[in-house]
This record gives C-alpha cells, sequence and structure tokens, in this order.
C-alpha cells in the first residue's frame, strides 16, 4: 500500500525515452497499472504501441528509466507463434508446464476440446488464435500482454475472441496490457484506454472506460468452429 492507502501498482514503468536505430520512438512517460485491471494501448500504426508493450515484457532494453512488473507474465502476439512440429497439447505442456490433464482444461476453456492431438497447421486462424490464448493463460501469468491479438479475423470470428478473453479474464486473476489499433476492442475490454501521440510518442489520452466488460453468452465461449 501507498501513502493514503491506495494500493500500490502491480506495473510500473517510468521512462524518459526509447530508441530504435538511434531513432527516437517513445518520450517522456508514465505507466502505473492496478492488479487486475485491464489497460488497452492505442494509437496511430508505427506510433509506438508494440514498442511500449515489449519494453513491459522485457523484451526490449533499449530504453532509458526504471520498470516494474510482476514476476509471471505471458505474451499473445500479433501471430499465434506455435510449434509447428508439435501438437496442441505439446504445444501447451511445453511452454507452460502443465500436465496433459491441465492441457485437456486449457483446451476446453477455448472451445478446442478433443483438438489437442491436432497440429498447428491442422487448424484455423481462429483456431490457433484460441490455442494462443489457452497457452498464455494456462501459465497462469499475473501480467498478460497482448500485442494485436485480434488481427486479421473476420468481424464474427473477432468478436467470439473478444468474448473468449473477457471470459478467460473474468475467471482468473490476471493484469492485462491490450495494443490494439480497434477502438471497438478496447471500448469493448478495457477498464482504461491510454492514447500514444507524438514523435517521439507520449501518452496524450488516459481515460477509465465504464461500458468496458460486455455480456457473454455461452456460445461466444464454447465455439470451436472459427
Amino acid at each position: 500500500m501507498t501513502g493514503g492507502g491506495t494500493p500500490s501498482p502491480v506495473v510500473a514503468l517510468t521512462l524518459t525515452g526509447a530508441a530504435l536505430g538511434g531513432q527516437p520512438v517513445l518520450g517522456a512517460l508514465r505507466l502505473d497499472i492496478a492488479a487486475r485491471e485491464t489497460v488497452a494501448i492505442t494509437g496511430p500504426s508505427g506510433i509506438g504501441k508494440t514498442t511500449l508493450l515489449r519494453i513491459l515484457a522485457g523484451l526490449e532494453q533499449r530504453f532509458m528509466g526504471s520498470r516494474v512488473v510482476p514476476g509471471r507474465i505471458a505474451m499473445v502476439f500479433q501471430e499465434p507463434v506455435l510449434l509447428p512440429w508439435r501438437t496442441a497439447t505439446d504445444n501447451l505442456c511445453i511452454t507452460t508446464g502443465v500436465n496433459a490433464a491441465g492441457a485437456a482444461l486449457a483446451l476446453d476453456e477455448v472451445g478446442l476440446g478433443g483438438l489437442g492431438g491436432r497440429y498447428p497447421s491442422e487448424l484455423s486462424l481462429g483456431q490457433q488464435r484460441r490455442l494462443a490464448l489457452a497457452r498464455a493463460f494456462a501459465a497462469r501469468p499475473e501480467l498478460l500482454l497482448m500485442d494485436e491479438p485480434f488481427v486479421s479475423l473476420d468481424a464474427e470470428t473477432a468478436q467470439e475472441m473478444m468474448a473468449l478473453f473477457a471470459a478467460l479474464r473474468a475467471r482468473y486473476p490476471v493484469t492485462s496490457v491490450l495494443v490494439t489499433h480497434s477502438r471497438e476492442e478496447a471500448e469493448s475490454l478495457a477498464s482504461r484506454i491510454l492514447t500514444l501521440g507524438g514523435q517521439p510518442a507520449a501518452i496524450t489520452s488516459d481515460v477509465q472506460n465504464s461500458g468496458a466488460y460486455f455480456q457473454l453468452s455461452a456460445s461466444g465461449v464454447t465455439s470451436s468452429r472459427s
């Protein structure tokens, strides 16, 4: 707890700047995220959203400042980034350490029950993204980072994936950061929406979003047709 009874943030990032290839990308900014918040980072393409997410993940070290994050972090990338030579079950067991029963439960939770023996090439793009989401949550992260996780999906499948993420987030105690170019995704899923702008980029808007957490239907959570 901090003074005055305010809970300490689980994510505390202070940047004075970040540059890639000698070019400044991010300027001075401060980002504090409380436990179980879902924060969306929006802004135009190329503004630095992914760079900011990679700094939070520890994948990008070329920055000046300080970073405090939980010990268990999972990341969902723009592409599913699955092990192509391993089955869906193996993709979960090898990367997260769960056993076969845990993998089966994780697959059931994302609507892929019974498909554990399939390889990524035998799954549709929507199913691959479900598997990537299952892998992230099976790791039981304290912090989940998502970089445009629903990009390249048709509108119906994207809605199903958003509903699935919302259901899993409600089930497990996780703090989430979502990078998205879609205002609909941000407004549907995030309790707080940040906008990056300027050159180098800084946070130009930080607003609470009371309209998040849409209602879920059972079919939206369990469908594996996509």
